[in-house]
């Protein structure tokens, strides 16, 4: 069934505000990313910003959740493609993740300042909203591509791989390779367990 139009023109219109939300934190940095300067570069008058999204804050968790929802969203494939191999698309994954985020915008700003003029806006969305979805998401992919894995244990190495991921990526120490690796190694024998049941 086709979407209605008034949904789809509504659809239309917040991606489009929150790619101005993407191009100006990636062109001009996250500073640039007010509301009278969305507006314009998604060609709306900035009532029509706040119409849809209320306040600054509820169009940056839009923004925040799209971008961990893209980034999921490759991870989910490369697991898909491991689906053989738990260990190796655990790993494939994490680095994957680690490589993604270096380039996202919204962590470049955190890793780049040591006071966030944003007061950790940023860090508490991008940790507590990407710990809820990757979460959710990964919890969900665990139990479709390995079936034998219980949802409480699935949901639990999901949480623990989210919360090591945005960890990493925000305090990166090794490269994405290096990371992965050692990540793998310390819960691939959780895995396997989960995996053996």
């Amino acid at each position: 069934m086709p979407t209605p139009y008034p949904e789809a023109s509504r659809a239309l219109l917040r991606d489009t505000i929150v790619d101005a939300v993407d191009h100006l934190a990636r062109t001009r940095g996250w500073a640039a990313a007010s509301m009278s300067d969305v507006a314009t570069a998604a060609g709306v008058s900035r009532q029509t910003v706040y119409n849809e999204f209320g306040s600054r804050q509820a169009l940056v968790e839009a923004y925040v959740r799209r971008e961990v929802e893209t980034l999921i969203g490759e991870v989910e494939t490369e697991v898909r493609s491991r689906a053989d191999d738990a260990r190796g698309a655990v790993q494939a994954a994490f680095a994957l993740f680690l490589k993604l985020a270096s380039d996202e915008p919204l962590v470049q700003v955190i890793v780049a300042s040591e006071r966030p003029s944003d007061d950790g806006e940023l860090t508490r969305l991008l940790t507590g909203l990407g710990r809820s979805v990757a979460t959710e998401r990964i919890g969900a992919l665990i139990v479709e591509v390995w079936p034998q894995v219980s949802v409480p244990d699935a949901r639990l190495l999901a949480e623990t791989l989210a919360r090591l991921a945005i960890s990493h990526a925000l305090l990166p120490t090794e490269d994405a390779s290096a990371t992965a690796a050692a990540i793998t190694r310390l819960v691939g024998p959780f895995v396997d367990e989960l995996l053996a049941e």
